[in-house]
C-alpha cells in the first residue's frame, strides 16, 4: 500500500488554515494592545463572561494554554481588578472565578474589538459562506480523535 505525501502545501487544507489562524492571532494581538490585554487574558475574560465559575484547569483546556500559563493569566487579570478568586476552594481544588464589573467592562470593549478583527478577515466570504465554513470545520473537529 502506497503513502501519500503532503505534497504542494499551497494546495493543503491545513496548511492554508494554519495560515489563517496566524493572521487572525496576530491582528487580534494588534487589536487587544491598546487595551493592555494579549489574546490569552482576552479569551479567559470572554470564557469567564460566558461561563462564570470555571477553573483555572477548565480555563486552561477551553483557552488551549496549560495550567501554568492560564495561572499567570489569572494572577494579571486578578491584580488589574478584573476577576475575583476566592482563597480557598469552596469544595475540592477548584478556585471559581468570576469577573468584576471592571471585567465586564473591558471584556465588552474586548469583544467588539475581537468581532471587528474576525469580520474583516472573513470579509471576502457571504454570510453563507461563512456559515458554511463554520459547519465544515466543526465537521472535521467532530471527526478530530481529540474531540
Amino acid at each position: 500500500m502506497e503513502q501519500e505525501a503532503v505534497g504542494d502545501l499551497e494546495l493543503s487544507v491545513g496548511y492554508v488554515l494554519k495560515q489563517v489562524h496566524a493572521s487572525m492571532r496576530t491582528a487580534m494581538d494588534e487589536a487587544l494592545r491598546p487595551l493592555d490585554l494579549t489574546v490569552p487574558q482576552y479569551a479567559c475574560l470572554e470564557l469567564l463572561g460566558q461561563n462564570p465559575g470555571l477553573s483555572n484547569a477548565e480555563l486552561a483546556r477551553r483557552a488551549f494554554v496549560t495550567r501554568q500559563s492560564m495561572n499567570l493569566v489569572l494572577r494579571r487579570l486578578q491584580e488589574r481588578g478584573l476577576l475575583t478568586r476566592p482563597d480557598q476552594a469552596p469544595h475540592g481544588r477548584a478556585l471559581p472565578t468570576e469577573l468584576t464589573g471592571d471585567g465586564r467592562t473591558l471584556l465588552r470593549q474586548a469583544s467588539v474589538t475581537v468581532r471587528a478583527v474576525e469580520k474583516q478577515l472573513f470579509s471576502p466570504l457571504s454570510r453563507e459562506q461563512q456559515l458554511r465554513l463554520r459547519e465544515d470545520l466543526a465537521a472535521c473537529l467532530a471527526s478530530s480523535p481529540e474531540s
